[in-house]
């Protein structure tokens, strides 16, 4: 490529090929198989919105600066590798050379220097490119293959002669506006292992990523992929898919507010179908992101213990299928300033479940009515394989038979117990229990004191339409929007049940479910909508709006 050779000359003499004491260091390194090598990568973590972001630095999508530190923390919470996903576009030169600015090179070598240094493996790659420019390989092949090459070629000199735990990655969610998306897919990932094995020393044998289309875990992609490898025919290979679960479930909307049978089956369907494609075979695989969809908004958007469940499984399907996977964290999930995580619970279950199988329940929620003679409450244990062994409130032991009683996997909490718990005034959690197994972390089974939510009448505006919402203890789970006729109202038109956080959202502090523009957006003027909310503690109430404009009214429905 006309140009490519000055870049290289000025990638060496701003001393970005790595060597010396890097070099020196990694031939001391254990030689290991590509599978042991995946293996050793397990669990992996996501430097996630940083070199990723589309701005200016990696501070500009909210993160602060990479530290030292900050890897050496991550590293101190079990992980063993670590992805840095790059987006180099904006970083770039134009035509002919697209030569990467030296200053960013540098940056993100210096970043993956820390990692190395404190042990992590590293997985390099090009990241949000992928649906900036070249999704549109199809219609301007020439010049998206150009740019792409002329990015591997200068990011695998750079990195010749880096240690053996870095590995590259071809491109992240690779996605494509019309073509054969399989065929130039396969040809972005032949081109990338033909330039870096072209780079010679410390890349002739370097593990590479090769991600099927979308990274879909979907049997077509698998397939695909397997025949790009085939083609190939390198030993040092590893595919990547993503994994955020059941679509309706990771973001709740369609019905999909719990982690039931159908989220479950589609979980053990996707590793299933993953280790028959690639480990049964010999060829590792790296999940490199997974997590819930709807955390990109907030951890909240799925209820606490319906997301415990999912990852307790994930990790438990893991380690099962032999299959490196790697936390996507954008900052949602561990503090990059304070140096801790945002929910201790969820990284407790994450990581517990990278050693073995915790017990669950059917819900991390038992509710008692206020206004009604207190009964006992049987809960529904998954096992998972663990006994259980008893529960514990704050430091004290219940007592089997007076407090609880348990039969196979049934834990019934009794009505002296319950009473003891909900004598205190007021609505909200009264106590949470801790339910322990033989193995594994506790489930933290929260008490609630409950009436039946009260809706009430509202004028507003589209914009900012709030409707007036005593909770009365209790959680709002889904919303259900249909016409008169039946036919579904809102966004996502081929189902009654709304997405949560995306179409309404309760606001536990100000009393209210907000509606949100969005939802308004896509309901007829003039036409009564009938909502239905449906509580945790099983309450359904129903509500009318009526939009005329900019203008809404509702209220409870007669």
């Amino acid at each position: 490529m006309r140009g490519i050779g000055l870049v290289l000359a000025m990638i060496t003499g701003l001393g970005l090929i790595t060597g010396g004491g890097a070099q020196a260091a990694a031939e001391r390194e254990a030689v290991r198989t590509p599978a042991q090598a995946v293996a050793a990568m397990q669990p992996g973590w996501n430097l996630g919105n940083t070199f990723d972001s589309t701005g200016a630095d990696e501070t500009s999508w909210g993160n602060p600066r990479v530290t030292p530190e900050l890897l050496e923390n991550i590293r101190a919470q079990g992980f063993k590798s670590i992805r840095i996903p790059v987006t180099w576009g904006q970083h770039q030169g134009p035509a002919p050379d697209y030569a990467i600015d030296p200053a960013y090179l540098q940056r993100v070598k210096e970043v993956v220097g820390w990692a190395l240094d404190d042990g992590f493996y590293v997985m390099l790659n090009i990241h949000h490119d992928s649906w900036q420019w070249i999704n549109s390989m199809p219609s301007d092949h020439d010049t998206v293959l150009a740019r792409y090459n002329a990015i591997w070629t200068q990011v695998a000199t750079a990195f010749r002669d880096a240690s053996p735990r870095l590995v590259l990655e071809s491109v992240n969610e690779p996605q494509f506006n019309g073509g054969d998306p399989a065929a130039l897919l396969a040809e972005l990932n032949t081109s990338f292992h033909r330039i870096v094995r072209g780079t010679g020393g410390g890349n002739a044998t370097r593990l590479l990523v090769l991600p099927t289309l979308h990274t879909s875990a979907d049997q077509v992609h698998l397939d695909n992929l397997t025949a790009t490898f085939a083609a190939l025919n390198d030993p040092n290979l590893i595919a990547t898919v993503h994994y955020y679960g059941y679509w309706p479930f990771s973001v709740n909307v369609a019905g999909g507010y719990r982690f039931d049978a159908t989220a479950q089956q589609d979980l053990l369907d996707m590793f299933a179908r993953v280790h028959a494609s690639f480990v049964a075979k010999g060829i590792p695989v790296v999940i490199g992101e997974y997590g819930l969809l709807g955390f990109d908004r907030h951890t909240g958007t799925i209820e606490q213990g319906e997301k415990l469940k999912f990852f307790e499984l994930f990790g438990a399907q893991a380690r099962a299928r032999n299959v490196t996977t790697m936390l996507w964290d954008n900052g949602q999930h561990f503090d990059r300033t304070a140096g801790v995580w945002r929910d201790t619970e969820l990284f407790g279950q994450i990581s517990s479940s990278w050693r073995t199988r915790s017990g669950t329940a059917a819900s991390d929620l038992v509710f008692v009515r206020r206004s009604a003679p207190v009964t006992a409450q049987t809960i529904t244990l998954n096992l998972n394989g663990t006994g259980f062994t008893h529960v514990r409130l704050g430091n004290a032991t219940l007592r089997r038979g007076p407090d609880y009683q348990i039969s196979g996997d049934q834990l019934t909490l009794t009505a002296g117990l319950l009473s003891r718990l909900t004598r205190t005034e007021g609505y909200g959690v009264r106590a949470s229990l801790s339910l322990r197994f033989s193995r594994g972390v506790p489930w933290r089974l929260d008490v609630v004191s409950y009436d039946t939510p009260v809706v009430a009448a509202a004028t507003g505006a589209t914009a900012s339409f709030a409707v007036p919402t005593a909770f009365n203890g209790d959680r709002l789970a889904t919303m259900t929007a249909t016409y008169a006729d039946g036919s579904n109202a809102g966004p996502h038109g081929w189902t009654p049940y709304k997405e949560f956080d995306r179409a309404f959202a309760p606001d536990y502090t100000a009393g209210t479910i907000k509606l949100t523009p969005d939802f308004f957006a896509e309901v007829t003027d003039g036409a009564t909508v009938t909502l239905k909310f449906h509580f945790w503690s099983g309450a359904i109430l129903t509500y009318q709006v009526t939009r005329s404009g900019s203008e809404v009214t509702g209220a409870p429905a007669a």
